[in-house]
């Protein structure tokens, strides 16, 4: 792929304020660009952006990409926005337009040491993991996560050092557009099948991503769809295995479950015992994704005491099991997942925790995913006692699958669903009893949901 940003001066980005396209914003405008942007709505992340000195004009015309060279903008951007039908227009000036994940690409090209981050599952939590590890070793790196890290301020980190931690999504085979240094595959799941139609392409994907990685894989050896894929690998990088047992490279043992939200486990690495590791984030499946952003690190050269640290400093993403309230006896907490065995995760994880009732309020996201994964779905949910269904947030689709909220919640025992979500939080707050945890699941708006109850509770 041609390097667009050589030769360029100035940047303009088509919805800066995205919570993707601000951590390139932070590292290009680190690395001497001249960056402009825009954006409709007025929000926190952009005014960071302002912070920075980047002009930022709120409402998008077409005028406000004048004078840029090179034109970005992200895939939430609609083809008759004015700013990216007059970016068109200029491209056949010689201006370069490029979508957001094809930039993300040239900017891990511009670092020796890039961790991409890759699975169906877990990514933003091991990505923000490793950002950790490596503030406590001191190597100032740039990060762009899918997720909020606290400790970091927001989504993204812009370093002067080598070293680049970022996310590698699939979906639509962006993360093909990355120059990884060090991979790492977390598991290879059925997700996304609007695209990749069958898993045996979505495997394919996966390998042509490993073969896009030049130092290190770290590849997760207790998931066999993550090892059918590595060993069609032909790259001439290093493989390394993490995982659950001592077949594995790096594995844990002696796992102990510290409270609700903690664990600690012995750091194994071909049968030697490397250090004592916490992990401040429940479930036994971030115990897995600690051993990867460990193995990462270690494979990497970053000292052992630094990846002990970071591990204890890391406190978890937003939106991934973060708690939010406690009101009368009532804890909240919202999590991302909209998959099923992420979803079955977060609600296993939960019935192993000292509460009397374990909610969860589920938005289904994309009617594509909900249709094909419908039973499973279905059973990952029922793992919670109370199951309440907002609509389909159908996002990018049309409901060419005649799937509704209705049809899910058919297939649950006890279900309801609503379909406002003040609809949603009247139900939940009217049926809570104290001792119960409340889970707000999905990557839409679902987090809204909380904040209406949250409301609610503390009103009444």
């Amino acid at each position: 792929m041609e390097n667009f940003l050589k030769g360029k001066k100035h940047i303009h980005f088509i919805g800066i304020g995205g919570s993707g396209m601000y951590p390139l914003a932070q590292i290009l405008h680190t690395k001497g660009y001249y960056l402009t942007g825009s954006d409709n709505n007025e929000t926190a992340t952009l005014q960071a952006v302002r912070n920075m000195g980047i002009p930022v004009t709120l409402g998008q015309a077409a005028e406000n990409i004048e004078g840029a060279d090179c034109i970005v903008y992200s895939a939430a951007i609609m083809d008759d926005n004015p700013e990216l039908i007059a970016a068109r227009e200029a491209q056949k000036n010689g201006v370069y337009v490029a979508e957001r994940s094809e930039l993300l690409g040239l900017v891990t090209e511009q670092f020796s040491k890039a961790f991409c981050v890759s699975g169906t599952h877990g990514k933003t939590t091991t990505t923000s993991m490793l950002t950790m590890i490596m503030l406590a070793a001191n190597v100032d790196p740039s990060a762009v996560i899918g997720g909020k890290l606290k400790a970091i301020g927001g989504s993204g980190r812009a370093g002067k050092s080598e070293y680049m931690v970022c996310e590698a999504c699939e979906f639509k085979d962006t993360f093909l557009h990355l120059f990884p240094n060090i991979s790492i595959i977390l598991n290879i799941d059925r997700d996304h099948m609007d695209y990749f139609k069958t898993m045996e392409r979505l495997k394919d994907s996966f390998t042509k991503f490993c073969n896009l990685t030049t130092d290190i894989i770290v590849a997760n050896g207790s998931d066999e769809n993550t090892m059918e894929v590595v060993k069609k690998c032909s790259t001439g990088a290093k493989i390394v295995t993490f995982g659950k047992t001592n077949s594995c490279d790096f594995y844990p043992e002696k796992i102990t479950q510290i409270s609700d939200f903690s664990w600690k486990f012995s750091l194994m690495n071909k049968g030697n015992l490397l250090s004592e590791i916490e992990v401040n984030v429940p479930g036994i499946h971030n115990v897995y994704n600690a051993v990867a952003s460990c193995a990462a690190a270690y494979s990497a050269g970053i000292p052992i005491e630094a990846i002990k640290d970071g591990m204890a400093q890391f406190k978890g993403a937003m939106r991934r099991f973060e708690q939010l309230a406690e009101i009368d006896g009532v804890t909240f907490v919202d999590d991302y997942g909209h998959h099923p065995a992420e979803i079955a995760a977060t609600l296993k994880t939960a019935k192993t925790m000292s509460f009397k009732r374990v909610w969860v309020v589920h938005q289904p996201f994309t009617y594509s995913r909900t249709a094909m994964l419908l039973d499973e779905f279905a059973s990952a949910l029922s793992i919670a006692d109370k199951v309440v269904l907002t609509e389909i947030m159908g996002s990018r689709e049309k409901n060419t699958y005649n799937i509704y909220a209705k049809d899910l919640a058919a297939k649950i025992d006890g279900c309801v669903w609503f379909p406002t979500f003040e609809e949603v939080a009247r139900y939940v707050v009217d049926n809570v009893q104290s001792g119960d945890l409340v889970i707000t699941t999905g990557c839409g708006d679902v987090y809204k949901v909380a904040d209406i109850m949250i409301e609610m509770m503390k009103n009444e």
